[in-house]
């Protein structure tokens, strides 16, 4: 299912290029590769060239020749072996010998970004085994092109500005994300396995998920759940069971096509306890007050100043001891992060997700999450399930 091309992101890149004058992008992290193309790496062994002018060139894995025909934006796909009778490399070397041929081909070895800096990447759509390059990779660029630079910055800058078409493909992960968490809270029993809730959810989200309104190809859902004493930050799911009248916290990725969530959301099944009902104000009036910065313009660093200072003033210094706000896309993870001795400003069309928590010691508390979307007069969350889990 492919939406039609981005122009005005592919515009916003060129323009990019031009002020740095690149002749060609050249990304394999299967975030860059969606991000520039519309097409979800299956192995993570595609090559996309971005050219300043004219046509991108996608190289892809052969069996997957025809769906990213389908789906890329570019008409320019190119397939290499998987396997070769006579040639026992990686498939990896193949895709990469084919992407030179392409640079030299197009005549695009003038100045040429590739991804040197790339901290992280997001999954492929087989998820569990994730490909890097190697140092041969980054070599061989230097063979061809007469002057290479890093990329990763770049990207980055122009990710954390999301077009009218990316903010559409997130809100449709986050719709995703509220029914699989509905579904939860009508099927979640106490005495149920952390587990048993993590696959139910999982699981509805994958089901619903394909196909979601003629617009999904493929959804996923990632979850850490947690209960009672057992929520922590952060620990895997276990086979604790389900406590009655105390949280149970689920930390929950949605990806549709490759456009993510980050959320984290609470089910109570029964009455909420007095302890739990007050730090849960208590977060609900920081969240409410940290949100209430958002806006075109503001400093990025407010949010983590609000959040740490108020929880400070909660009693419960030094938390937390993870990050409170941060983009989220085509990554579940991705620049800008607010950080309170960092500068920059929010932009409109940015999406943050904004995560203040509080545990106990000795085990549980609770952590409130969404996705908010950088308005010019405030934002807008982007899924619609409450934070406020009593209702």
């Amino acid at each position: 299912m492919s939406f039609p091309i981005d122009q005005e992101k592919w515009a916003r890149v060129r323009r990019a290029m031009g002020e740095k004058n690149l002749s060609a992008l050249v990304v394999r992290a299967p975030d860059n590769v969606l991000y520039l193309t519309n097409y979800w790496t299956m192995k993570g062994y595609d090559i996309a060239i971005f050219p300043r002018e004219g046509e991108p060139t996608l190289i892809v894995v052969e069996p997957q020749f025809r769906e990213a025909q389908r789906t890329a934006w570019n008409k320019d796909v190119r397939y290499f072996h998987f396997y070769h009778p006579t040639d026992p490399r990686p498939p990896t070397s193949r895709a990469l010998d084919m992407c030179l041929e392409v640079l030299r081909e197009k005549k695009l070895t003038e100045c040429v970004g590739i991804e040197l800096s790339q901290g992280s990447q997001i999954c492929d759509r087989m998820v569990g085994e994730p490909t890097l390059p190697t140092q041969g990779y980054f070599d061989a660029f230097r063979g061809v092109a007469k002057e290479i630079v890093d990329a990763t910055p770049i990207l980055a800058d122009l990710r954390m500005i999301k077009t009218p078409q990316e903010i559409e493909r997130m809100r449709l992960a986050n719709d995703l994300a509220a029914i699989g968490m509905s579904y939860a809270r009508e099927n979640i029993r106490s005495g149920m396995k952390e587990s048993e809730v993590a696959a139910m959810i999982e699981g509805h989200i994958h089901s619903v998920g394909v196909g979601y309104k003629g617009k999904v190809a493929m959804a996923r859902a990632f979850t850490l759940v947690w209960s009672g004493k057992g929520i922590a930050t952060f620990t895997a799911t276990s086979n604790r069971p389900v406590q009655e009248h105390e949280p149970t916290l689920v930390e929950i990725w949605v990806c549709a096509d490759g456009y993510w969530t980050d959320l984290t959301k609470n089910i109570c099944p029964g009455t909420l306890t007095l302890e739990y009902t007050k730090l849960l104000e208590q977060l609900l009036s920081i969240f409410k007050e940290a949100t209430g910065v958002v806006r075109d313009g503001a400093p990025l660093g407010e949010i983590d100043r609000v959040i740490r200072a108020r929880i400070d003033e909660a009693g419960y210094t030094g938390q937390p001891s993870h990050p409170v706000a941060h983009g989220v896309g085509a990554r579940a993870h991705e620049p800008p992060y607010s950080h309170k001795a960092a500068a920059g400003t929010m932009k409109n069309n940015m999406v943050l997700a904004i995560e203040p928590g509080i545990y106990w010691e000795g085990g549980g508390g609770l952590r409130l999450e969404d996705n908010f979307l950088v308005t010019e007069s405030g934002s807008e969350k982007l899924c619609t399930d409450p934070d406020d889990f009593r209702i």
